[in-house]
């Protein structure tokens, strides 16, 4: 009988215990709503309005309605032209995920039931949406064949001819995408940790107070506390992305003046979240947790490493803008398959400069507010 009494006061007191610790809370019930919310709304596997250009060269109703038809398509945003250029320059701007040339004598050679071609070009830097662009690029041109057909009474032969066309990644190995995206998960996750365990850590002996009741000013704290870890983090990367090159072979067509300053933008906003975390948990253990949650799952579900940015509802897009390793994965995707595309390399880490600003501002805030 004592026996249960004892049982009974020990799980009543973890009870409590429970009710009175929030993180248990939190990782118990508001934890697999986030994620639920993410894996059901946020993550598909299926390409939904891919953003394309369609460019009509030549004049004539066929042309103009095989254009209406990709327009048409519930699985294409397309945005149409007369000349192909504009939108070749969006596509290696990573802006469009591919783009259709209809030819200019595609309306003349129709009618004489002349060998006709459409061609469609895709960015193989996302092998799945690459893949996506051909199949459903081919599904509007047999669909608009069959329709027109069976409007001129002719056989199953009648309509254009496909031809597909990969940039950036021809062979569509899905390495040559994935593995620098992985890089920038691994960073993400480093960089965080880097930061939140090691100043939590003096949280929890009370040498930050000791430290911070010194003459040593916020910025000079700050400074001292992200300079180590910052290099770290910097030889950090460059070893992954020497792996990268020497035993995947992956092809890097960028320079090391770009790669350097995407990864140090990128540092500054991972070494800054880690230290707003640490200074808001002071524990390592949560703050160990909070790094995973904050750091690895937005990096892996919403950077667009796996999944498709613009397959997700609008209000997960917009969150996606303020994930770090967003950026990350364009920057280096672009440096390791494209190039220095500067237009799409100075956004990324202009973005990621302003990122890394708010998180020292709020750091800093929280840290004095702490100490008062």
């Amino acid at each position: 009988m004592n026996g249960w009494r004892r049982i009974k006061a020990l799980i009543l007191k973890e009870f409590i215990q429970v009710l009175r610790d929030p993180s248990s809370l939190l990782i118990a019930f508001v934890l697999p709503a986030i994620l639920l919310f993410l894996f059901g709304f946020g993550v598909s596997l299926d390409a939904r309005q891919v953003r394309i250009g369609v460019a009509v060269q030549g004049s004539g109703a066929p042309a103009y309605e095989l254009a209406s038809a990709f327009m048409a398509s519930p699985w294409f945003e397309a945005d149409l032209e007369k000349d192909p250029r504009p939108l070749e320059r969006e596509v290696l701007a990573g802006r469009l995920r591919g783009m259709v040339v209809i030819p200019q004598d595609f309306s003349r050679d129709l009618g004489r039931k002349d060998a006709v071609s459409v061609q469609v070009i895709a960015d193989g830097s996302e092998t799945n949406t690459a893949n996506y662009v051909q199949n459903y690029a081919r599904g509007v041109v047999s669909s608009w064949s069959m329709v027109e057909g069976i409007k001129k009474g002719t056989d199953s032969d009648f309509g254009p001819q496909l031809l597909s066309r990969i940039w950036f990644n021809p062979e569509l190995e899905s390495r040559n995408s994935l593995i620098p995206g992985a890089v920038a998960i691994i960073m993400a996750i480093i960089g965080t940790l880097l930061t939140a365990l090691v100043v939590s850590r003096e949280w929890e002996r009370g040498t930050m107070e000791s430290l911070m009741s010194t003459p040593v000013g916020m910025f000079e704290l700050l400074l001292g506390k992200l300079v180590p870890y910052f290099i770290l983090g910097l030889l950090a990367m460059l070893g992954s992305v020497v792996v990268a090159i020497g035993l995947f072979h992956l092809p890097f067509r960028g320079s090391p003046a770009f790669l350097l300053l995407v990864a140090s933008a990128f540092l500054l906003a991972a070494l800054g979240q880690g230290l707003l975390i640490s200074t808001l948990a002071k524990n390592q253990f949560i703050a160990a947790q909070a790094a995973l949650v904050t750091g690895f799952l937005p990096a892996f579900l919403l950077s667009g490493f796996v999944f498709e940015i613009a397959s997700m509802p609008l209000p997960i897009r917009i969150l996606t803008r303020i994930v770090p390793a967003r950026y990350l994965v364009s920057g280096l995707q672009t440096l390791f398959l494209v190039g220095d595309v500067q237009k799409v390399l100075w956004t990324d880490t202009l973005i990621l400069l302003l990122l890394a600003a708010l998180l020292f501002a709020l750091t800093a805030r929280k840290t004095v507010r702490r100490l008062r």
